[in-house]
């Protein structure tokens, strides 16, 4: 079976999903007139997409089957005007507070979801934190990724799909929170943007470098 062919039977479990919060591949199939096999291949695609998880169900005697359910990231493939509240919502703020004010609220918001990020990544290496901030950021609907420096001396973070993309575009201020966040989340580090998906390239990306106190720290400990 195609690409083409395999789409539409993908969305429309994902579909079934949404409205029945849980379903077996059985049900699935039936529902859809296909085999079970065919189900399960279509739900491993998915979730190697990560847009769905299985549960293991409890049959009785034997391998149990699996319940199926939609991740963060599956719901997120359905509108909920989330989007355009958050729009009209920085309208009427533009519209109310002075430039100056704005841009306050906007950091003060930064620093809010950071001091979160830093609870959730606790104090381990710069590494292991920036390893657990890439599954908090997916799990947000960014798609992201790390790499470490070729030089060794630090590493990049990059954002090919962002959750704010929409929102950014007409206010492109919001892409300085996103500076000031990293900058919160990793106060003992250098952080600067070097890619910016608005003005050019592909993703946004962020060079992070521990900061010449820090690299002392490491090599005393």
């Amino acid at each position: 079976m195609n690409a083409e062919a395999q789409a539409p039977t993908r969305e429309a479990a994902l579909t079934l999903l949404l409205r029945q919060g849980q379903s077996s591949a059985a049900n699935l199939a039936a529902s859809l007139g296909i085999s079970v096999q065919a189900m399960r291949r279509h739900l491993r695609s998915l979730e190697d997409d990560g847009l769905v998880e299985a549960s293991p169900m409890p049959t009785g005697p034997g391998r149990p089957s699996n319940l199926w359910q939609l991740t963060q990231q599956g719901h997120s493939r359905f509108p909920d005007g989330s989007e355009n509240f958050a729009l009209g919502l920085l309208e009427s703020l533009t519209e109310t507070l002075s430039p100056e004010a704005f841009a306050a609220l906007l950091g003060q918001q930064a620093l809010t979801k950071a001091n979160h990020y830093r609870e959730q990544i606790g104090s381990g290496s710069i590494q292991h934190r920036l390893e657990k901030l890439v599954e908090l950021r997916r799990r947000e609907g960014y798609e992201t990724e790390w790499q470490q420096s070729p030089d060794g001396s630090g590493w990049s973070i990059n954002d090919f799909h962002c959750s704010l993309q929409r929102i950014a575009e007409e206010y492109p201020s919001v892409c300085e929170q996103e500076l000031l966040l990293m900058r919160y989340t990793f106060p003992d580090c250098l952080v600067d943007r070097v890619n910016w998906r608005l003005e050019c390239g592909h993703c946004c990306g962020f060079q992070i470098k521990p900061t010449p106190s820090q690299v002392m720290a490491d090599q005393e400990t």
